[in-house]
């Protein structure tokens, strides 16, 4: 059997095995531990959804590079396509000489991406870097200042991005001052309303609160460049809106010349189900930015906008050295190809129809599960230590992810509160892996529950 279509085994009695405790040594005095860790061991081949540590043990990976690989690990035409690149050049750099896959590339972004008219992209590193670019074409289209984010909402690590994200430890505390002109909104968190209303009563509370209150004790909205959003929240805890949520985002930057701005970095790429999440409730943003699972593991980012919007700037004004390199256009274009034709969409879904199956099966069976949602393959179980009360089971949620990887499932945490699992597994997984996999779950759940 190969690796990728494999299960996961325990070879060593203990994570780490011995190599990669040899190798954790290396890393703790070179390396800053400011650098997150998960797994504490070392990769010696990934395919699929399964990785090989250098021990032997195999690992399910049910996080996917935190959604970077929603075509798995080393797809082999993703593979041919970037070593076939390497054999003609690397990075000429776009602000010298042209080469093909920038522009095919945003010529395949302008036609898929889910925004109203002509459109047109430009290509950066991360998605810090496009939730960046992203403001600054914002403020210099509309001649605006402020920026409206979302409580709960994460947009990276940079400066400007630390400003535009929610969560303090460990993504701010210590680092400011940050950027002005960054001003927060509750997202519509319904299984912890920050309103203490309920959902199907409450009639849809929190988009109303724009206009009654913020705007007129926070921040006109006049004074508004643009709405930035993720459609489902990531690092916040995979928590999805109402369905009108979106669509009143819209109705208000229409209304008060906003732009509105989704951040679609881990929810893009048929993740969700559909190709980009704001197509669920068929809401057409005016800037779109993007990365992750585009390129397959290639650092490679996205920022789509109307076309007078991204013509309002100036030559020399966006871009970079590395920005749009041939190895990660190439691998993009190749990702894009096969998503499209091998429907990676019903993929998501398909996973997304057996996995919320059995999560609400586990929050039947186990009171420490307080909530369950997502939407396709992009899904999270919110753990509390009383469902009346929804104390955050934090410590549990670490010693069940400590679990799982002790018998050979990666899962990673999330929320605000850190009381939140999402699973991210590549959209490649067999069916056989994904049973696997919410079986290891749900003993690890089990475990934690009962004390041994």
């Amino acid at each position: 059997m190969s690796l990728r279509t494999s299960l996961p085994k325990m070879v060593t009695d203990t994570i780490p095995g011995p190599k990669s405790a040899e190798l954790l040594k290396v890393r703790k005095d070179n390396v800053t531990d400011a650098v997150g860790m998960l797994a504490p061991v070392f990769v010696d081949k990934a395919e699929g959804a399964m990785v090989q540590d250098v021990d032997g043990n195999r690992f399910l990976d049910f996080v996917a590079g935190i959604g970077v690989l929603n075509i798995g690990h080393s797809h082999p035409e993703v593979v041919e396509a970037v070593k076939a690149q390497c054999d003609k050049y690397f990075a000429p750099n776009i602000n010298v000489f042209n080469y093909e896959q920038y522009p095919r590339l945003a010529e395949k972004l302008n036609e898929i991406i889910p925004i109203e008219g002509e459109k047109k992209s430009i290509l950066v590193n991360t998605g810090a870097e496009a939730d960046e670019n992203a403001v600054k074409l914002a403020r210099r289209f509309t001649g605006r200042s402020e920026i409206i984010c979302f409580a709960g909402a994460f947009h990276g690590r940079s400066y400007m991005t630390m400003a535009m994200t929610s969560k303090c430890r460990p993504y701010k505390t210590g680092f400011g001052p940050l950027p002005s002109g960054v001003n927060r909104f509750p997202f519509p968190y319904c299984y912890r309303c920050p309103y203490g209303l309920e959902k199907e009563s409450c009639g849809m509370h929190c988009a109303k609160m724009f206009e009654d209150s913020f705007f007129l004790e926070y921040v006109a909205p006049d004074q508004v460049a643009a709405i930035v959003l993720e459609p489902i929240l990531g690092e916040g805890g995979f928590v999805v809106p109402p369905d009108a949520f979106l669509k009143e985002m819209r109705r208000i930057c229409d209304k008060y010349g906003i732009l509105l701005i989704a951040d679609e970095i881990q929810s893009g790429y048929a993740r969700t189900g559909k190709m980009f999440a704001c197509e669920h409730w068929s809401v057409r943003p005016d800037i779109i930015v993007s990365a992750k699972s585009v390129a397959g593991g290639i650092p490679v980012a996205c920022v789509t906008a109307k076309k007078e919007i991204m013509e309002s700037v100036n030559p020399g004004e966006l871009g970079g050295t590395y920005c749009g390199n041939a190895l990660a256009t190439a691998s993009a274009l190749k990702v894009l190809e096969i998503m499209e034709r091998d429907n990676f969409c019903e993929k998501a879904n398909h996973i997304g129809s057996i996995a919320i199956k059995r999560f609400y099966e586990l929050k039947e069976k186990y009171s420490l599960i307080g909530d369950v949602r997502g939407k396709g393959a992009m899904l999270a179980i919110e753990l509390v230590k009383d469902r009346a009360t929804k104390e955050p089971a934090k410590e549990e949620t670490k010693a069940i992810i400590a679990e799982c990887m002790k018998n050979g499932l990666v899962v990673l945490g999330a929320g605000v509160r850190d009381n939140c699992i999402r699973f991210l597994m590549p959209l490649v997984v067999t069916d056989e892996q994904l049973y696997a996999g919410l079986d290891i779950l749900d003993r690890a759940i089990a475990t934690v529950v009962n004390g041994k």
